[in-house]
């Protein structure tokens, strides 16, 4: 699994709303280069298998970096699926998302929350393989 990002930036209110229901969506690509597999358990991909990393967030057009993403993913299905943490750092603060990353297809991922800019941020993260070797995602988080 690669947790590749694109930072696009954004922002709307819905109408005739006040700041109170404001949204914001960001659209970023992060690039997987700095990821670690380790193979704990039975050898070769198993439940339990732990990955780390720490990558580069671009804006959606993957050429100006933004930030950056450190977390990790627990294997829990083998072939299948993976239970992530991750924090996106960006200069205007920080978003954590919790949830599912699916070896094939899209990941929707929860916010948990923020710093800065977007404290108690809340809403959803959706993860999209932008390449057939998962190296670079499109990841929409949609805040409330």
């Amino acid at each position: 699994m690669n947790t590749s990002l694109i930072v696009a930036v954004t922002a709307f209110t819905a109408a005739g709303s006040g700041a109170a229901s404001a949204a914001e969506r960001l659209q970023l690509v992060e690039r997987s280069v700095n990821e670690t597999l380790i193979d704990l358990g039975a050898k070769g991909d198993s439940v339990g298998d732990l990955l780390p990393f720490s990558n580069p967030v671009y804006d959606v057009e993957n050429k100006i970096q933004r930030g950056s993403t450190q977390g990790f993913c627990i294997r829990i299905i083998a072939g299948k699926s993976w239970e992530c943490f991750w924090t996106l750092a960006l200069k205007e603060g920080q978003i954590t998302v919790e949830g599912p990353y699916l070896d094939t297809g899209d990941s929707v991922l929860a916010v948990t929350g923020g710093t800065g800019r977007f404290v108690g941020a809340k809403g959803q993260l959706t993860l999209h393989p932008r390449d057939e070797q998962h190296t670079t995602y499109l990841f929409t988080y949609d805040l409330l």
